[in-house]
């Protein structure tokens, strides 16, 4: 199944025992693992002119406005791999931006790896959980099916089951190129073009003993390469006390005595 986009040989990987159903449309899950099959979306393969402009031009794709200082641009470049260490919260934050603003309801997003994503904080920070497929087990095929879904959506948040060969990122990465999906890394991905994590953080609402969790406090940093060579930081809620991601004002008070304090 999309050999196009295969990591292993026809006939091998997590899909070569569904082989059977290359010609059926619509969406199957495998309840094995609750892995998600999609078909290609349409249109991954332009014309050659459609290809050499979005090659010239590459068009980002949106993020949060609080997280936008972070990324060259203000956004996730297409077809690229982004690591975030140590937080999955600003992992989460960071996709949520391909629910908003010009996408519309053509944003699809995959989670791979990830059993303990909070559906109920991806929607605070703006997912459309209709839109997100879930691949929560994927073992040790996890690279075919990070290869399949960037052919069916946009963006895919992905956990490694262990550390990333150069050898295998930079064949994932040709898949990105090809399908331009952006991919988001829980962890170290040999030739991220930014990597992000939190440098401090801290929970407010509790008092002694009691209380209620009000909201986060971070300073998140990036630091990239080429041309995003210098660390650039953001000082934000993740979350603030209606659950969103938002940048924190100069001015903005404490909420209370800090409660929990990362270290």
């Amino acid at each position: 199944m999309f050999e196009q986009d295969s990591i292993d040989s026809p006939g091998a990987g997590a899909f070569a025992p569904f082989a059977h159903e290359r010609a059926a449309s619509g969406v199957r899950t495998l309840e094995r693992d609750r892995t998600v099959v999609v078909p290609l979306r349409p249109g991954t393969t332009p014309a050659p002119d459609a290809v050499l402009s979005a090659v010239a031009e590459p068009e980002l794709l949106p993020v949060l406005p609080a997280l936008a200082p972070l990324l060259p641009g203000g956004g996730l470049r297409p077809g690229t791999a982004v690591s975030v260490t140590g937080d999955t919260g600003l992992l989460l934050a960071l996709g949520a931006g391909a629910f908003t603003g010009t996408t519309g309801d053509a944003a699809w997003a995959a989670a791979v790896g990830l059993p303990e994503l909070g559906l109920s904080a991806a929607a605070g920070y703006g997912y459309d959980l209709r839109r997100l497929l879930l691949a929560d087990h994927p073992g040790p095929h996890w690279p075919d099916v990070v290869a399949a879904l960037a052919g069916a959506v946009g963006l895919i948040l992905l956990r490694p089951t262990g550390p990333v060969a150069p050898a295998l990122a930079a064949r994932l990465t040709a898949v990105l190129r090809r399908t331009r999906c952006a991919l988001l890394v829980a962890g170290p991905w040999p030739g991220a073009t930014q990597r992000l994590s939190i440098r401090t953080g801290r929970w407010f609402g509790l008092g002694d003993g009691h209380g209620q969790l009000a909201g986060r406090q971070v300073e998140a940093v990036a630091e990239g390469r080429g041309t995003a060579t210098r660390p650039r930081t953001a000082r934000l809620w993740l979350p603030d006390a209606q659950g969103a991601a938002r940048a924190l004002a100069p001015a903005e008070p404490a909420l209370a005595r800090p409660a929990l304090e990362a270290v």
